[in-house]
């Protein structure tokens, strides 16, 4: 069995069964150790009374030791897993599988539209404030869902297309090492005073390593959209989804966030994107496929979770292909 194999058994698990709640009430998940080790370097190293500069030197450290414990991690479990054989498989699939995201994205994302419908729009807000890190309490419903869907798209992306990505590449070192990287963008990895310096490197890698899988997340979606109807708005082609996603893109904020976000709203005869409210910042950022609807409702986040998993079948598909047309080994 090869690695590629070993990513397909993977995606296959975590599409199935995802995060058993039941089980990391017993055991922790190594997505929470992450966290712990990230936050305990924040309280050591982020000091209140070191100056701008020794912050920022501060963080590169500690993304250096954070990146040095995923990698020694990962290479160990990976040698051990070498060293077991058809147990060591197993044992690697399972642990890329919990590393990966998408039962867990489409549960949280379709909680939203169940929230709409049975609870209105307190608790669709209230559900929506799970998955989104801006104020959801000035959204209507079309905002709410836009808000499920553009975390949808971007969520493909950073949950399941990257991390098989890296770990297609690297092995289970590029994926733990990316995992590392990325949870420590969603805690240490933004704008305001406290982590702007010390969160800088974290930054910027995390833009580094999602730069391919974001546009590759992007050429998924467009290629999904071929297959299956997407309900609403005149259907369009593979080539101007990618055409409105190469104009689009680019305008979002952040440089991969918005090749996902894009394409899924093309596919899906959407507007997403807008001025949005983070706290206290009120940030004016452009729609992305202004030609779309703007007012979407909960049958539009189903929509969009039927792209996405389609743009799984889509990956499932190529990998089984060149598994069986590949000469074997190749991978």
């Amino acid at each position: 069995m090869t690695r590629l194999a070993i990513l397909l058994a993977g995606l296959v698990l975590d599409r199935l069964i995802g995060d058993p709640p039941w089980l990391w009430r017993h055991v922790r998940h190594p997505v929470a150790a992450m966290g712990e080790a990230i936050g305990a370097l924040d309280r050591i190293l982020n000091r209140p009374d070191f100056t701008d500069e020794t912050r920022r030197r501060a963080g590169f450290f500690a993304l250096g030791l954070l990146l040095l414990a995923a990698l020694l991690i990962g290479g160990f479990i990976a040698a051990l897993a070498d060293a077991f054989g058809a147990l060591g498989m197993i044992v690697e699939t399972l642990i890329v599988a919990i590393f990966l995201a998408h039962k867990s994205l489409v549960d949280h994302v379709g909680a939203v539209a169940t929230a709409l419908r049975n609870g209105g729009l307190a608790e669709g807000r209230r559900t929506v404030a799970m998955i989104i890190g801006r104020d959801p309490e000035q959204l209507d419903q079309a905002g709410i869902v836009r808000a499920a869907i553009e975390s949808l798209a971007e969520n493909a992306s950073d949950g399941v297309v990257a991390p098989a990505f890296w770990y297609l590449l690297l092995g289970l070192p590029g994926l733990l090492a990316y995992k590392m990287v990325n949870t420590a963008d969603s805690m240490i990895g933004h704008l305001n005073a406290p982590y702007r310096d010390f969160g800088f490197a974290v930054a910027k890698l995390d833009d580094i390593l999602n730069f391919v899988p974001a546009r590759l997340t992007a050429l998924l979606l467009a290629l999904a959209a071929m297959f299956g109807g997407n309900g609403a708005a005149p259907r369009l082609g593979f080539s101007t989804i990618v055409a409105i996603t190469r104009r689009d893109a680019p305008l979002h904020r952040s440089p991969n966030a918005g090749w996902p976000e894009t394409a899924m709203a093309a596919a899906l005869g959407l507007s997403v994107g807008g001025p949005r409210r983070y706290g206290d910042l009120v940030v004016d950022a452009p729609q992305l496929n202004p030609e779309g609807r703007r007012e979407a409702t909960p049958a539009d986040i189903a929509r969009a979770i039927a792209l996405f998993e389609r743009a799984m079948d889509v990956v499932l598909a190529i990998i089984a292909i060149i598994l069986v047309f590949v000469v074997p080994g190749v991978l």
